[in-house]
Order: structure tokens, then sequence, then C-alpha cells
């Protein structure tokens, strides 16, 4: 265990376990167990059918198309399939679920267990195990801000499919647990699987947060529930370790329960006792037979993977001599790699990459932009940087030029002739500027000899003189050669 994970408490230091649940909707047109429409922004109760309000003698069908995506998620998870699992009612009351049970997946789920490989900020990497994924229907919303006297109940989101994705409790700090939703969400979104927006709450976390002594016993652990950002997670799980650790050091116990966080505050509240599996009282559900899946249907399923982000991230260290860390931040996105892959046909692939991740990203980032939105295309971008290769550009007149592609002015090339941005490389040019600088500046080139770092105020006055538009490489070598350092 790092020293630098560990939490210091006024009795010594303390180890925070995590493990995750994700709820992660499910990429379909249909919800699990009925044909009605799954999307967001419809008006309240205008995608309820009668077997999602539980009118009386409605029976559940299940959605193949759910299946398939769990399958295919389980399969990028390097998981087990179960060709035969079962579905069960868990039951519970609440205004927003109507049928008073939730159908899910118990002992017997979808996908069993698999991992997933997580990397860090700094190039270390660590494995977190899947315990499992199983299918579920999420239930409908109370909304408690329409009137003040009253709580109405929004069933658009009820019977939509979900996947629970349960994690080992294999994280030992916030980071982890950030790191590991971002490489989980990644891998759904390059499977097709679940879309991955957070703020509509397609992709939420359950995080389940314990401490305990360095190497101890398991501690109790307490349930934040519905955690739907980054940031609030690591918020909720530095603020939960602390109010577990001060608790355990005035001599108290952690009791068991499920909480909310408060981001606004800044930590989490009490919400109710944790239940146990028992408290739920689950058994099969009469209305769905065993699921089984045919072998051959699981195969054709896996045949039709995409080449997924560890795959990704390999292949373009390999394909294209980049560093883990380029081809690390260009896999986060199926889109942003794409788009890299076309712009670096044939061009200097880690100046291609400079541009993508930085120039280009800052610039879509501020517009709040997608890079399927970009205005500058991939083949644009690599014009650029053929023009850098070639020495037409400068890197610097290539910040200008991009800053014009993107106000619209039109492409690289165009831009460069019209402004009459090219680098002057001619020597016989460059000579005589400089030996007009060194003439009339001959204390300056006497000093250069003992103090060679001097000659970077040539190099700055050539550049002034060529209104930026000088060859630096051709500048400096014809600078060392006529001030004697060559």
């Amino acid at each position: 265990m790092s020293e630098t994970k560990l939490i210091q408490g006024r009795t010594g230091p303390w180890e925070i376990v995590l493990g995750l649940e994700v709820h992660a909707q499910v990429a379909s047109n249909a919800k699990l167990f009925s044909g009605a429409a799954v999307g967001f922004g419809a008006g309240p109760n205008e995608q309820v059918s009668l077997v999602d309000a539980a009118m009386p003698g409605m029976l559940p069908v299940i959605n193949r198309r759910c299946v398939e995506q769990a399958v295919r998620t389980g399969l990028g998870l390097k998981a087990q399939i179960n060709l035969k699992s079962h579905f069960d009612r868990k039951n519970y009351f609440y205004p927003d679920l109507p049928q008073g049970y939730q159908i899910s997946q118990y002992k017997d789920p979808i996908v069993g267990e698999g991992e997933v490989i997580v990397e860090l900020d700094d190039g270390t990497s660590f494995t977190v195990g899947i315990e499992r994924l199983h299918l579920e229907q999420d239930a409908g919303k109370s909304l408690h801000d329409q009137d003040p006297g009253a709580t109405y109940v929004d069933l658009n989101r009820a019977g939509t499919a979900l996947m629970e994705i349960v994690s080992r409790p294999d994280m030992r700090s916030a980071e982890e647990a950030a790191a590991y939703v971002k490489k989980l969400r990644t891998i759904l979104i390059y499977l097709g699987t679940c879309d991955g927006d957070m703020e509509k709450g397609n992709l939420r976390a359950d995080v389940n947060v314990s401490v305990r002594r360095p190497g101890g016993e398991l501690g109790t652990r307490c349930e934040i529930k519905n955690v739907n950002s980054f940031r609030f997670m690591q918020q909720a799980i530095e603020y939960e370790a602390r109010r577990q650790i001060e608790i355990l050091e005035d001599g108290g116990k952690i009791d068991q329960e499920t909480r909310l966080f408060d981001p606004g505050k800044g930590e989490t509240r009490s919400m109710r006792s944790k239940e146990e599996a028992h408290d739920y009282r689950y058994f099969p559900d009469p209305d769905l037979l065993p699921l089984e899946l045919d072998p051959a249907w699981v195969k054709e399923i896996e045949a039709s993977l995409p080449e997924l982000p560890d795959a990704k991230k390999a292949r373009l260290q390999s394909q294209y001599g980049l560093s883990a860390y380029d081809a690390g931040v260009l896999i986060t996105e199926q889109a942003r790699a794409e788009f890299f892959e076309t712009a670096a046909k044939g061009r200097d692939a880690k100046l291609t990459a400079n541009w993508v991740t930085n120039d280009l990203a800052a610039r879509l980032t501020a517009a709040g932009l997608e890079i399927t939105e970009s205005p500058i295309k991939p083949d644009a971008i690599g014009e650029l940087v053929q023009l850098i290769e070639e020495g037409v550009i400068s890197s610097k007149i290539a910040k200008d030029v991009f800053e014009r592609m993107w106000a619209g002015e039109g492409r690289a090339g165009e831009i460069v002739e019209k402004q009459g941005l090219r680098q002057v490389s001619d020597t016989g040019e460059l000579e005589k500027i400089i030996d007009d600088l060194i003439a009339a500046n001959p204390g300056q080139a006497a000093a250069v000899k003992d103090k060679p770092q001097a000659i970077g105020w040539f190099v700055g006055q050539v550049m002034k003189a060529t209104g930026g538009k000088a060859n630096p490489g051709a500048v400096n070598q014809l600078l060392r050669s006529k001030l004697g350092l060559a």
C-alpha cells in the first residue's frame, strides 16, 4: 500500500477501501420489459406503457437488444458470460416504483467475474476486479419542486434497462475510484452499450466507503448513492472517509447505512439504514422464464466487438511511435482517436497528436464543442502539420494559421499564400540580414565567443527583421557559422 494513499488521523494512518456499483443505462430504443420508448427530454409520463405503470394483468416481455448489450459489455470487460441466468423480484415500496418491486437479477446474473485495467495520471496502472454485471429495470422519478404541498411522480424512466456493474473493493483512494469510472465509461462508449452521459443520469455510481488500519480487517462500509460526477465522487469519498476516521478515533463505531452527498455543503448525510439482501425478499420472477443464451450467438456478439481502448492504445504506440501518455490521451474518446488517425496519414504522428490534443482540444473546450463538431476537419489539421514538416511555416506561424483556420478563413495552404506567411529559408536573403546585423553590432558579435548563449539576441533580431518568418534552424546554423561557434 502506497504511503501517499493513506490518510493521517490523530492516532495514526488509515486506509480507504472502495468498491463501486455503477448503474449504466443500456443504449436501446425501448425499455427492458416493454416497448415504451427510451429517451431524454420527453414530457412527464409521455413514455410510459401499461407494463411500466404496473396495470393489472400486464406481463413483462424481455427486450433482446438489452440482453445483447449486456453480453457485449461483459465481453468488453473480459468477463464470464453466464449462458443461463434468472430474473428476480426485489421487493420494496417507493412512490415511483408502481409495481412495488424491481425486476433485477440476484444469485444468477447474466455476467460474472471480469476486470478493468485502470491508468492513473502518473503513468501507473492497477486492476479492478468486476464481481458481476446484472440487468435490472430503473425506477421512476419523484419530483419535489413542482408544488409546495405535493410530490409528483414521472414514470418515464420506469422500466428503462440498467446494467449494474459491481466492482471488487480494489480501490484505495478517491483518485483511483474516479479513474476507474472514467475508464469504465470509456469502454462502454466504445462498445456502444451506454452513452455515458452523467448529466442526464445515464451513468451514475453508488460508492461503498470504509476505512481500516493499513492491511487490517475490512471496516463497516457506508454506501453513497447516485453520484453522477467525477468531481462529486472524489469530494464525497474524501469527506466520508474523514467522517468515519473521526468517529473511530473518538471510540465510536460505524453504522452500516446509505448516505447521500450534498454538493452544496460538500458533505454526506444519512439517508436510511443499509438494507441487506434478505430485506428485499428476493424471489424468482414468476412471469419470466430463465434466460438461456445460445453459445453461437455469444460468439457472434464477440466477433462484432470494436477495437477497445487498451488494444487501441497499444496499437497507436506501436504503429505511430507515440508515447504511452499521448496514446492514452487520444483513446479517452473514440472520436478523438479516429480524428487523429485520419489526420496523421502520411504525417509526423507526434506533431499531429500534439495539435489534436493541445491546440484543437483547447479550442473545442472553450467553444463547448465535441471533436465530431470541429469546424477544422482532420485532413485540414494534416495539411497544417505537413506545412510545418516541409519547413514552409514555423511552429510559431502555424499557431497564427490555426487561429485563422478556426475563424473560417480557409485551409492552411490558402492562408499561408494569401497572408504571405511562408517561412524565409533563402540562405542568401538570411545571410544579408545577418551580415548587416553583425556589422552594426561588432561588440555583441565579439562577446558571443565568450558567452555563446548571447546568440539568442541575434536570433531575435533576425526574427524581428523577417516578421517572424525566418526559418529558425537556418538562422541558427548561419549565425553559428558567422560568429565562429560552428
